[in-house]
């Protein structure tokens, strides 16, 4: 399952896919249900009326203000290219909704029920009758049809993770079938509960101005949706007013009770990670996810903190159910990296120790996995199921895999750190460099450089790190930091030598492992193999996760597929902290118990009258 890039208004959503339940019962096959689960029973039966996070007295009203960094071009939810408006999934809704207090179990939303084949070989969504577009036509059948179709069409990405899915027809009225290239990818009704469902009428209609739409083509006009608010007004790249619907068809809907309480969002770009906190501080918007360790340590001393209107909280439910590997992604198409030797050798360089000490506060672990923050991680030497899977492709994998668990090198002094810096030298000699003067030279004879690609100046010092400790060895690497909009392009055409990004993680790794590290996207512009790896091994290893037909076999799959990823050094992993850092200013109330995977701001969370009036401002 895919966890995309998260934003404040995505995040109750997008962390709640979940720990996997014990193996026990799941979805059954052949008959309706209200609910789908890979394991497990679901918490809430086919009658129930919410879910028991929520608040269903919460007052509805009032205003959340969000900031975000960059802007926006689009409001095309669906292209692989430009920058859509933050907010945008407000108007728009899918199939099935996950709940946050559970096991990876999504429930019936615009689809009141679907049925599952009993071979496995098909899905079919029935429709909820009372699902209504804002004009007030019927969300219907044709409208999914329409959707995926033009889905695949104009976004590789999103064709390469629905590549099992070989047809979807509509083969009753108000109800869609999806047909599957196989039996054995149990996970394919659950990302396709997921899917993103579009009006087609509006669409293939014509703007104010007569100008027929174009579902391939970016957009600013407001487009319609199902949602709980509508796009109320905009100004371009800078701001955007979201209005709740007053006759959404989903008010009194179980999935929606006690929720999407605020009458407006209200969110405003900024440029500046720098300007943005300042902003927040000003009281021109209302919640502050800090990313900064520094800050957070150093800078929450201005007055409203002081004085109790503006609160610092930690959130760690918010990453209770998701994994993640970041770092110093390098480009495999270019030729300086296609030895994994020298690839190993730059995280010799990386001294997270020294950062820990001087620039995080102590606040960061190092990351050692591609599944970082999960309980199925690898670790140590493989055995049981996982090295049988191993085993299967051994001819296709390094055999390091077999005989050395993965471990980061460990600095954080002068002396471990030059220890670290001549096994880097001994590695780029492995490879065929050597060192003349101050230069490292390669095979071809040419200076060994590359460039560090960075979105913003927040990971400048931590770069500067790696570069300074380079220059010892006499590798030239640089640092160029440009705006949101650029990075995403030059990110999306892999237009560049290395890059600071990573991978979310599931609790339910699957289908998407293709778009993050199969051969098939390695040079698919706007995939998420960001460092275009072409391996038969990592392909193999990924089907077999794909069609893991139990959760210890998934679990397995999942681990040897980490363990060969890891093998292949295409990251200098970095850091994360397992919390979100959040300072708000105090105008909002919340459930008195979380979910277990989501703060549920703002989601869950309403305006406070009393509290807003003592806070001041707006």
């Amino acid at each position: 399952m895919t966890l995309p890039k998260l934003s404040t208004l995505a995040i109750a959503g997008l962390l709640a896919l979940g720990l996997a339940a014990p193996a026990q019962a799941q979805t059954p096959s052949g008959v309706w249900s209200n609910s789908f689960q890979l394991e497990g029973e679901p918490k809430y039966g086919p009658d129930y009326t919410h879910f028991d996070y929520v608040n269903v007295d919460a007052p509805k009203g009032g205003t959340v203000r969000l900031g975000s960094l960059g802007g926006f071009d689009t409001f095309n939810p669906i292209l692989p290219k430009g920058e859509v408006a933050d907010g945008i999934g407000l108007l728009f809704e899918t199939l099935l909704t996950p709940s946050l207090d559970e096991v990876g179990t999504y429930y019936g939303h615009l689809a009141k029920e679907l049925m599952v084949a009993p071979d496995n070989s098909a899905v079919t969504f029935r429709l909820d009758p009372d699902a209504r577009w804002h004009d007030g036509e019927p969300v219907t059948a044709e409208d999914v049809v329409w959707t995926f179709n033009e889905l695949i069409e104009v976004n590789p990405d999103r064709a390469q993770y629905y590549a099992d899915i070989t047809s979807v027809e509509v083969t009753a009225p108000g109800e869609v079938t999806f047909s599957f290239k196989g039996t054995d990818n149990r996970e394919l009704p659950l990302i396709l509960g997921q899917l993103l469902v579009l009006p087609q009428h509006w669409w293939e209609g014509t703007d104010a101005n007569g100008k027929q739409r174009n579902i391939g083509e970016s957009t600013l006009e407001p487009p319609l949706g199902s949602g709980p608010y509508k796009l109320a007004s905009f100004d371009a790249g800078r701001t955007i007013t979201y209005e709740r619907v007053p006759d959404y068809w989903g008010v009194n809907h179980p999935t929606q009770g006690g929720q999407n309480n605020f009458d407006t969002y209200k969110i405003e770009f900024f440029l500046d990670l720098t300007v943005q906190f300042e902003a927040f501080k000003g009281d021109q918007f209302d919640w502050w996810s800090e990313n900064q360790a520094r800050r957070w340590a150093t800078a929450y001393d201005f007055p409203a903190v002081t004085e109790g209107r503006v609160i610092q909280e930690l959130f760690p439910q918010d990453y209770n159910g998701s994994g993640i590997m970041v770092g110093f992604v390098m480009n495999l198409r270019r030729d300086k990296f296609a030895d994994p030797l020298v690839r190993e050798a730059l995280n010799y360089a990386f001294d997270f120790e020294e950062l820990s000490n001087t620039l995080f506060y102590g606040q960061y672990e190092r990351i050692d996995s591609f599944f970082f923050g999960l309980p199925f991680k690898s670790s140590g030497l493989p055995e049981g199921e996982e090295l049988d899977i191993l085993e299967s492709v051994r001819d296709l994998v390094p055999e390091k895999v077999f005989t050395t668990p993965y471990t980061n090198p460990v600095s954080g002094d002068p002396g471990k750190l030059r220890a670290n810096l001549r096994t880097a030298m001994q590695l780029f000699n492995e490879a065929g460099y050597t060192l003349e003067g101050n230069q490292m030279v390669g095979p071809d004879g040419q200076p060994f450089t590359f460039e560090i690609l960075l979105n913003g100046p927040t990971i400048e010092p931590v770069a500067q790190n790696l570069v300074t400790n380079l220059a010892q060895i006499g590798v030239a690497a640089t640092i160029r930091t440009v705006d949101s909009p650029q990075f995403i392009n030059r990110a999306r055409s892999f237009d560049y030598d290395m890059i600071y990004s990573g991978w979310a993680q599931s609790f339910t790794p699957g289908n998407e492992q293709r778009f993050f590290f199969a051969s098939s996207t390695a040079n698919q512009e706007g995939a998420q193999n960001y460092s275009g790896l072409a391996d038969p091994g990592v392909d193999a290893l990924i089907e077999k996760l794909i069609v893991a037909d139990d959760r210890e076999t998934q679990e397995a799959a999942t681990k040897a597929l980490d363990r060969v990823l890891l093998a292949h050094h295409i990251i200098i992993p970095s850091y994360s902290l397992r919390t979100t850092r959040s300072a708000r200013w105090d105008r909002f109330s919340r459930p008195d118990e979380l979910p277990e995977f989501s703060s549920g701001f703002p989601t869950l969370w309403w305006w406070d009258e009393e509290k807003a009036a003592k806070t001041g401002g707006l």
